[in-house]
């Protein structure tokens, strides 16, 4: 029979929450640099056919 004497309690460790918190922010990290991505994509593509526009629109016929 075991009443739990001799068993000792441990504190709760926070490095699960630290590991949880560091995984959470490598996810948003990795969220803003891939919104990067996309927003400077498409400022580049639209001005792409911005540039396409005025060039059509400039052009000797």
């Amino acid at each position: 029979m075991s009443d739990g004497a001799g068993a000792v309690e441990r504190p709760q460790s926070t490095r699960g929450n630290e590991k949880h918190k560091d995984r959470e922010w490598q996810i948003e990290r990795g969220v803003a640099i891939r919104a990067g991505f996309y927003i400077f994509g498409t400022h580049l593509f639209a001005g792409f056919v911005w540039l396409l526009f005025y060039l059509g629109e400039h052009a000797h016929k």
